[in-house]
């Protein structure tokens, strides 16, 4: 047991030394002086404009702007842009995800309450601005299983409402909104349907965490699977659909090779369209008429295209070059005569174009946030750091304004450092804008986001390097990321924070725990704290990707996989935490609990060692509501003022209309307990 002295030491230490924090700030100071601060609510606030989307017909444009102060769908004719109207009215959740259905007169939206993922399926008619909810069952998780250009009047959808764990298949008549049970799910992960949207295939999950596809005849699955692969190959395999003629299957596969090639089939005979050494091919275009795959992506350090079909070579030759960034073709018309193409600058906002393919001729539509053109932004770097085993880890690096007088992506000086962390952790970090590489740097801090072992598009032995390595060689990257940073003149020693959401927050608590004198603090949002109730409340409609989990995280139903999970939790290490917490956490969080949070939380009070705990209570695994975006990082920029010494924007009143409540801690970040008061 701590005596109350020994608590009381561990409560200074915890907090940055005050000359260390002048010194950082001092030197941070002088390299952005002349820098105008960037608002945060221009990083973080609605866009004007997001999403742009032609429809099917070619004849209306739809996009996302806000509308009361929340994201909603706006329509207008592609003959006249300015005439646009808001088709939705959301008054608190935006919606972030819609689609034109394929008789152009309807757009279909999900949506979900307070952030719980229960996503319903809604639709609103173009003409009348009717909204009605074509998934209306409360608990219920609809997917979209399948769209066609053929079959305009219906699609496919699946809803967990008999069974929480699995989706029967319905179809959905888009007119009268009646939803027909076409196939009643008894254990099937997926399905794959065709342009007739007749189901071909059926995806179950295995024993050892690989799956296998078997072919389907009416409501029938045949008995025998005509593909099945293993763990390794599970994450870099899978059907992608069918040509319109239902004749040639196009898959992922990275069956006896590492990275996911894309392979064509036809009946038993298979042939490779794209392959790269480096990456698993990624985006695809197909012909929205024949559905031939037209053109590919690999994206390794950057995004790049290839075109396959000579028809739309000349079509991404001229995009790319008149365009400058990383561009992506976001819709196509039924007649392929009009595209709309998102155009990432990276270091400027994003923009949206019309692109009529016989004209050769680009329309801007609008400019995502117009507010941060002419802004400081900075330039992002592609680098390729060394894991102490050899393994590569594809990372990229934002510097601070100053720290680069001729722009080679090498730092002239020392800087703090915030190491980003992806969450997943089955994901990968990308080259493009980042909003909060941009906010970090602004601040006077280097941002470093590194691909570690675990994360996708590098090839399955990539992924499978990750394997039971949460809090072991996926960390050990991390900190070989550090490392390489402070040995190369990026991040100033004994100065770099950890920061992250899902999985990120779980490596900032893995940080802070596991290697407590590396970081200076950490920011953990919506991060597990123990591996062994993460897994039993994980949400029932993941039940197909269990044994994946177990896996490939540590198997609760084994004494070995217990031990393990419970070695890899940080909440059992509390009392190693010196450096100064912050966490944020969603109530409704599906998929990471509040008591993730409340966990370590405990386990740091019950030490006497300080910790800030902001949640919010209409939040789900992560912020969706820009407010409170804005207030909790907010409270994050004087955090790491503390510990980092960089500069900040003031709280001032960003917590009013946000509904962050503060647990614990509000008189370790400057400012807070007064916008808590103000609030």
């Amino acid at each position: 047991m701590r005596t109350v002295f020994f608590a009381a030491v561990a409560a200074l230490a915890i907090l940055p030394s005050v000359t260390q924090a002048q010194t950082v700030s001092q030197t941070a100071a002088q390299t952005v002086a002349s820098t105008p601060l960037i608002e945060r609510a221009k990083l973080f606030g609605n866009p004007s404009r997001g999403r742009g989307l032609i429809s099917p017909d070619g004849k209306w444009l739809a996009w996302g702007a806000p509308r009361d102060g929340v994201m909603n769908i706006w329509v207008a004719p592609r003959s006249d842009p300015s005439q646009a109207k808001p088709l939705t009215s959301e008054k608190t959740r935006p919606i972030r995800s819609f689609f034109w259905s394929p008789d152009s007169s309807s757009i279909l939206f999900i949506n979900d309450k307070g952030g719980d993922e229960n996503f319903l399926l809604y639709g609103v008619d173009v003409a009348t601005g009717v909204q009605r909810a074509l998934t209306p069952f409360e608990k219920t998780r609809a997917q979209i299983l399948g769209i066609s250009r053929e079959v305009k009047d219906r699609i496919l959808v699946g809803l967990n409402n008999r069974d929480p764990r699995w989706h029967d298949v319905h179809s959905l008549d888009l007119k009268t909104g009646e939803l027909k049970m076409v196939f009643k799910n008894e254990g099937y992960a997926g399905f794959v349907a065709d342009e007739t949207l007749t189901l071909r295939l059926a995806q179950k999950a295995r024993p050892d965490g690989g799956a296998e596809y078997y072919r389907m005849a009416g409501d029938k699955v045949e008995a025998t699977p005509v593909v099945s692969y293993g763990l390794d190959d599970s994450l870099t395999t899978a059907a992608l659909g069918f040509t319109t003629d239902g004749k040639t299957l196009y898959w992922l596969d990275s069956r006896g090779r590492n990275t996911a090639a894309l392979v064509a089939q036809e009946g038993d005979q298979t042939k490779i369209v794209a392959q790269d050494a480096k990456a698993d091919i990624g985006q695809i275009l197909a012909d929205p008429k024949t559905g031939a795959v037209q053109a590919y992506a690999v994206n390794y350090l950057r995004n790049t295209w290839t075109a396959v079909d000579p028809a739309v070579k000349a079509d991404l030759d001229f995009l790319q070059r008149e365009l400058k960034g990383e561009i992506g073709v976001t819709s196509r018309t039924d007649a392929d005569d009009l595209w709309t193409v998102a155009v990432d600058p990276v270091s400027a906002p994003s923009a949206t174009y019309l692109y009529d393919r016989k004209a050769k001729a680009l329309t801007k539509l609008f400019v995502s946030r117009p507010e941060l053109e002419g802004l400081p932004l900075q330039p992002m770097h592609p680098v390729e750091i060394k894991a102490r085993d050899g393994l590569t880890l594809v990372s990229y690096l934002t510097l601070p304004p100053g720290a680069d007088a001729n722009g080679d992506g090498k730092a002239d000086k020392p800087a703090p450092m915030v190491l980003f962390v992806h969450g997943g952790p089955w994901a990968r970090d990308a080259y493009g804008y980042h909003s909060y590489h941009q906010w970090l740097a602004n601040r006077g801090y280097a941002v470093l986001s590194v691909n570690y072992r675990a994360s996708t598009g590098f090839g399955k032995d990539f992924i499978n390097a990750g394997n039971l390595q949460w809090a072991g060689k996926m960390h050990d990257d991390l900190i070989d990321a550090v490392k390489w940073a402070e040995t190369n003149g990026v991040a100033a020693p004994r100065q770099t924070a950890i920061m992250g959401g899902s999985y990120g927050g779980y490596a900032t608590l893995v940080g802070l725990t596991f290697t407590p004198e590396t970081f200076a603090c950490g920011v953990d949002i919506v991060g597990p704290s123990n591996l062994e109730t993460l897994l039993k409340t994980i949400p029932p409609y993941w039940e197909a990707g269990k044994q994946q989990f177990y896996k490939r995280m540590g198997d609760p139903t084994t004494p070995a996989g217990v031990a393990l999970l419970k070695d890899r939790s940080p909440v059992y290490r509390a009392g190693a935490i010196t450096k100064p917490l912050l966490i944020g956490q969603g109530a409704n969080d599906p998929r990471v609990n509040q008591a993730e949070s409340d966990q370590i939380v405990a386990a740091m009070q019950a030490k006497n060692i300080p910790v800030t705990y902001v949640l919010f209570p209409d939040e789900g695994h992560g912020f969706a509501r820009p407010e409170n975006n804005i207030a909790f990082n907010a409270v994050t920029e004087q955090f790491l003022k503390g510990c980092l010494g960089g500069r900040s924007e003031p709280i001032g009143d960003a917590l009013k209309p946000s509904t962050a409540q503060v647990k614990a801690g509000a008189d370790f970040t400057p400012g807070l307990r007064e916008a808590l008061a103000a609030k």
